[in-house]
């Protein structure tokens, strides 16, 4: 791989599910950044405020992937998409989204579908094969 993603934002309700898959993105070694939000309210509080919480005084990293769960408490993953889709051009760029869950319900994939910000579908566990298919699918750019 040439260069590395600048940050991934990982939005997910489940600490361990966030913590395997940050231990993958890090083993596959393609970002500088891997941030963890745990419901989609915190995620857009991230993109909004440009992740001060998180990293006060420091350069805000916009994650040029989000990989979202669909069902957490506060926002799920649908309400995310939702608001969203009505951020500012400058708060979205080009993110690639993701969804990643443990739905095989072949009406949410279908619903996926319907959103234009939603660039995958893939479902859980995150594995260095899925976030390679996901790198050569939408990052082609960053592989030798």
């Amino acid at each position: 791989m040439k260069a590395k993603l600048n940050s991934i934002l990982l939005i997910d309700d489940d600490e361990g599910t966030n913590f395997i898959n940050k231990r993958v993105i890090q083993k596959a070694d393609i970002a500088e950044e891997v941030v963890t939000t745990y419901n989609g309210s915190e995620a857009l509080d991230y993109l909004c405020n440009q992740g001060q919480f998180e990293n006060p005084g420091k350069p805000f990293p916009q994650p040029m992937l989000i990989l979202l769960d669909i069902n957490m408490p506060i926002m799920d993953g649908w309400e995310f998409l939702d608001a969203y889709h009505k951020l500012h051009e400058s708060k979205k760029s080009k993110i690639i989204i993701v969804m990643l869950t443990t739905s095989f319900n072949p009406d949410d994939s279908k619903r996926a579908g319907q959103y234009t910000d939603i660039s995958g579908f893939k479902n859980k566990p995150l594995t260095i094969d899925t976030l390679n298919d996901i790198i050569q699918t939408h990052f082609p750019e960053l592989l030798d």
